[in-house]
């Protein structure tokens, strides 16, 4: 099956180091695939580089086919791939319906207007109220985005890059600072959203392995700014090896 997001031997230099080196991951139709890796392992390199926020020193970022590399995110996401760029923490002030509705306005292009002529326009209105019921967050359209429960944020975060209609969506840690009893909620219904909304990939950075183990169809590991392992689940967690060089050494008592 025809890969919708890869990198051809990508490697990143900053200077003499060499933060990824020769990495080549495909990302299919109707796949959850999970990054995970120690920190320092190139995560975040390997995430700026498939958004397009960064060039690779060697190698090719490919998204349905054609060179992404170092376009940036707004270009990126008007082709269909988005991050989920936590626009509550930049204007924390905003609503929960002036948050999504930024990012209405973004994907159809229209020009930024004043936010009080926004609810006169009835198609972004109504796009606004569709994800939100997507996410559950229909009864907090008129709430300050500052003033929602971490697990709320967390959804109105990923709401609003839905709201950008994205065939692949890269989720970076979506559960961080979130409760563990609120983690499997969120999940479910970010998968759940995604169906509806036609994604057809999720690309999920994580390092709560038990959210890992759910919900990915795949597992690439990076350790060193290279691939460890690009594994289904089952192979993956059948290697306690593997699991030591992802997760750490656990601290002796």
């Amino acid at each position: 099956m025809t890969a919708l997001l890869e990198t051809k031997s990508v490697s990143k230099c900053y200077g003499a180091l060499r933060a990824l080196e020769e990495i080549s991951i495909a990302i299919r139709p109707e796949e959850i695939v999970s990054v995970v890796g120690p920190n320092g392992a190139g995560k975040t390199t390997l995430v700026n580089l498939l958004t397009g926020l960064l060039t690779p020193t060697t190698g090719e970022v490919l998204f349905m086919g054609e060179n992404i590399a170092g376009i940036g995110p707004v270009l990126l996401a008007e082709r269909g791939l988005v991050r989920s760029f936590q626009l509550i923490q930049i204007f924390p002030q905003l609503t929960v319906a002036d948050t999504i509705a930024a990012a209405v306005v973004s994907r159809q292009k229209k020009r930024w207007r004043l936010f009080a002529s926004l609810a006169t326009d009835q198609a972004i209105a109504a796009r606004v109220a569709e994800v939100a019921e997507i996410f559950g967050l229909a009864q907090r359209l008129g709430t300050p985005a500052a003033t929602l429960s971490q697990g709320e944020k967390k959804l109105l975060d990923v709401a609003s890059a839905f709201a950008l209609d994205p065939r692949i969506i890269l989720l970076d840690e979506p559960t961080s600072g979130v409760s563990t009893a609120e983690k499997h909620g969120i999940m479910r219904t970010l998968i759940a959203a995604a169906k509806r909304a036609g994604v057809q990939s999720i690309l999920l950075v994580e390092h709560d392995m038990d959210l890992v183990a759910a919900y990915s169809q795949r597992i690439i590991a990076l350790s060193q700014g290279r691939v460890l392992a690009d594994l289904p689940p089952e192979r993956f967690f059948a290697d306690p090896q593997l699991i030591e060089n992802v997760i750490g050494k656990r601290r002796r008592h």
